[in-house]
């Protein structure tokens, strides 16, 4: 395989997988950890590896050794592996997307906003998801047509949070998930409700299914139910560990223990709770988004100018879901119709944001 994003949460994940079943890493791309990924070389001794930037690279001994954007894609163009695992955060991981499937690869994906915002210009059969609760999708439709479709959501970090204190939280505050421990951006977005967006978004991509939408399940066992036309409703169940969506991604099928069995007992009651705009105020344009998906682009944008911008002390948390909320009204007439306006689009919503706020 390739692997973008080795050193984050997935990468990692992705590698114990590897480890477990002797899987082939051909090339490793990552951000600036570099320590780990010196561990990950001297382990799976990849033929390709690749950094953020030439100043990382100078830190490395490898005799293939790229850097930047246009080595991730020089690396997927020199790399024979037919299935890159694109565990890349954020719009980043767009291009190499889209270069992959035209090298005749398949993409594990765990980059979201390539679904999100170019997802009218990917095919999906070039994809195989492992976010969990599209892998749970995958799981209980086994080809059959769904009449809705629902992911879960943990609620985040304010989710049980007095509503009065939450619009001007601290970064600490937001980063404290309350069921696991993940990458700075995504803990966010968890505690904005964007990351579950986003995934209704992937969802209705995926699968062709535009009656979907999220409910919170505090436990995070649960990461998927789908109704089906005969009334019946299925559930996936397991506990939240992401090794069990990268092994199916990787391999299509297991027939050996991946995860321990989910004991009822020791979950005891289920929860059930809806998204709240109060909570989750960008939740309020759910509904147009799921019938205007093209219109990703901007909130993805937006979104990934806000969170850049809170972590770095610059507006309030409450200012995340405002800014990406007035973006998408004042982008109301921009729809992309090629895979370039998507790029053009990008830039000048970034563009509107940053004068918003400086």
């Amino acid at each position: 395989m390739i692997l973008l994003g080795s050193t984050g949460s997935i990468g990692v994940n992705t590698l114990e997988v590897a480890r477990r079943f002797n899987l082939r890493v051909e090339a490793l791309v990552a951000g600036n950890n570099i320590e780990l990924l010196k561990k990950q070389i001297a382990e799976f001794n990849p033929c390709y590896v690749c950094v953020a930037s030439e100043r990382a690279a100078k830190e490395l001994d490898h005799p293939r050794l790229f850097w930047g954007e246009e080595g991730i894609l020089e690396v997927l163009r020199r790399s024979s592996s037919a299935i890159v695992v694109n565990a890349l955060v954020g719009f980043l991981g767009l291009r190499p997307t889209i270069t992959a499937i035209e090298e005749g690869k398949t993409v594990a994906l765990a980059n979201k906003e390539s679904l999100v915002a170019a997802g009218a210009f990917i095919d999906p059969k070039h994809l195989r998801p492992i976010d969990s609760e599209h892998f749970a999708l995958w799981y209980l439709l086994n080809g059959r047509a769904p009449r809705r479709m629902i992911i879960t959501a943990s609620g985040g970090a304010f989710r049980d949070a007095p509503l009065g204190d939450i619009a001007e939280a601290k970064l600490e505050e937001a980063l404290k998930h309350p069921n696991w421990s993940m990458g700075t951006k995504i803990t966010i977005d968890s505690a904005t409700m964007m990351n579950k967006l986003f995934e209704l978004l992937e969802a209705r991509w995926l699968y062709g299914c535009e009656n979907v939408d999220a409910i919170i399940e505090p436990k995070s066992v649960i990461h998927a139910l789908v109704e089906f036309m005969d009334g019946a409703t299925t559930a996936q169940m397991a506990y939240p560990d992401m090794k069990l969506p990268i092994a199916y991604a990787l391999m299509q099928n297991i027939e050996v223990p991946v995860l321990d069995p989910v004991d009822l007992l020791k979950v005891g009651s289920l929860e059930f709770r809806e998204v709240s705009t109060d909570r989750y105020p960008i939740w309020r344009i759910k509904d147009d988004l799921l019938a205007n998906p093209g219109r990703g682009v901007v909130v993805n944008a937006a979104n990934e100018v806000a969170v850049e911008k809170f972590v770095g002390g610059k507006i309030a948390f409450g200012a995340i879901s405002k800014l990406v909320l007035e973006a998408y009204e004042n982008f109301l007439d921009i729809y992309p119709e090629s895979i370039d306006d998507v790029f053009d689009i990008d830039r000048e919503v970034r563009e509107w944001c940053e004068g918003r706020i400086s």
